[in-house]
């Protein structure tokens, strides 16, 4: 939907500024609102609640076991993908989950904001793995329903505003929850914050179904349903070089996650203050981020899919590297300024290209599952070994040498994607969300270096 106001706005606008100002792109935002606050209801909003409310360290950390639902999501997408809904099924596939889901995440977050930590935390508990699993399904809706929304060349500029979007949304949920906490109490924060699913239901209401959807066929009998729901796996391992592809999303984030999810201990033990961190890390760094965003998208209408994403996997490897060199420069503000602000800005642009490649990857007919399959694919992996041998690591090779290891670990995937470019595996393993109609026959998008 384009409204005549909207057009006359954009073609005021600077080129490079105008498909984030296109009515797909827009969208995306709003859905990255609803997005980002249901991972902030079960995140640092909840941990503020019962820490507040004198829960042990101990049982805090253990609710963070919620968040395992947005890393088995994929498990339930297909039911997504290819359960038609009654009644309001007739609006549309996608537009009938995204109502249904965004109900059902505002009943959960309602759930939890009534559970009492001081009554049983074993409620509240259930109430966290609720709001979590109907948060990851929120996802699974949100991403597929914004992948055949935009256009091949909007998925640049969609990731970028779907990504400001789920900031802007996990943020401004967890300081109005604070704020509404403080004068009326949790149950009436969280209740407050249940409005943040409103963005991408209204989204479904304004734009309609999705112009590039392809509706599920219908399964008769047992067998054909089984078929039905591992098909989104088996269509995508046909395809010439899938394992490749596979290997690609599986390694490409483990230097970035390892480097980046070890940072606050490198601060602790350089002797940075609170004041410190607050203003460099979560100040600069997320402005830093902000304008990584803006330029990925930019980078991606420009330069193509392929030397976009290879350009931001380089960008991601060499920021490791300006934290070994805080390492050794030891307690420096402008070094730490510096670190920080390449690093979010490298994550910027690589969060938005490399999302537009994993969404292009998809096959619209399984949006929704292989979305949540590969962005699951993507985390899992840095996460895991993050959490096994990253402090042991530190312990063992000091800071520097361990920075300097992060980046020689993200080589592979770097290398990996050159491999995939040379060998046209980057074009050939493309889905259908990757791809545009044209003259009656699909081709891939004209995009420069594509």
């Amino acid at each position: 939907m384009t409204t005549p106001w909207l057009s006359a706005l954009r073609s005021r606008l600077p080129e490079g500024v105008r498909p984030y100002f296109e009515s797909a792109p827009l969208a995306a935002l709003f859905l990255g609102i609803s997005s980002g606050f249901t991972f902030a209801m079960i995140g640092a909003t909840l941990t503020t609640r019962l820490a507040q409310h004198g829960v042990t360290k101990t049982a805090v950390t253990a609710f963070a076991l919620t968040f395992l639902a947005y890393n088995v999501k994929f498990l339930w997408a297909p039911i997504v993908d290819n359960v038609r809904l009654p009644l309001i099924g007739r609006f549309g596939q996608r537009r009938s989950w995204l109502w249904l889901v965004g109900v059902l995440v505002m009943a959960a977050v309602a759930f939890l904001g009534v559970a009492d930590p001081g009554d049983s935390l074993t409620v509240v508990a259930i109430a966290a793995i609720t709001m979590g699993v109907a948060g990851a399904t929120f996802d699974i809706i949100i991403d597929a329903y914004r992948i055949e929304l935009l256009e091949p060349r909007q998925l640049g500029a969609g990731s970028g505003m779907s990504q400001y979007g789920w900031r802007i949304g996990a943020a401004a949920a967890g300081a109005l929850a604070l704020v509404v906490a403080a004068r009326a109490g949790w149950t009436s924060a969280y209740l407050a914050c249940a409005a943040f699913a409103l963005p991408a239901m209204l989204v479904g209401v304004l734009m309609g179904e999705p112009a590039r959807h392809r509706e599920p066929e219908r399964s008769r009998g047992v067998i054909e349903a089984i078929l039905a729901y591992f098909s989104p796996l088996t269509e995508f391992i046909r395809r010439q070089g899938a394992l490749v592809v596979l290997l690609f999303v599986l390694i490409h984030k483990i230097g970035d996650t390892l480097a980046n999810l070890t940072l606050r201990l490198l601060f602790q033990d350089l002797g940075f203050t609170n004041d410190e961190v607050a203003f460099y890390d979560v100040g600069i760094g997320f402005v830093a981020l902000l304008v990584g965003i803006f330029l990925g998208g930019i980078l991606y209408a420009r330069l193509g899919m392929k030397r976009a994403v290879l350009t931001s996997l380089v960008l991601m490897a060499v920021s490791n590297l300006s934290f070994a060199a805080l390492a050794a420069a030891g307690h420096t503000n402008i070094g730490m300024a510096a670190a920080v602000g390449f690093e979010n800005f490298a994550s910027g642009i690589g969060g938005v290209t490399v999302v537009a490649y994993l969404s292009a990857l998809c096959n619209l007919r399984f949006t929704a599952t292989q979305y949540a399959l590969l962005s699951a694919l993507a985390s899992i992996a840095g996460r895991f070994l993050t959490g096994t041998t990253a402090g042991a690591l530190i312990e063992a090779i000091g800071y520097v040498n361990f920075y300097l290891l992060t980046t020689v670990v993200a080589l592979p995937g770097v290398i990996l994607f050159w491999f995939m470019i040379r060998s046209g595996l980057a074009d050939l393993s493309l889905g259908s969300a990757g791809i545009e109609k044209v003259s009656g026959t699909f081709s891939a998008s004209p995009r420069k270096g594509s």
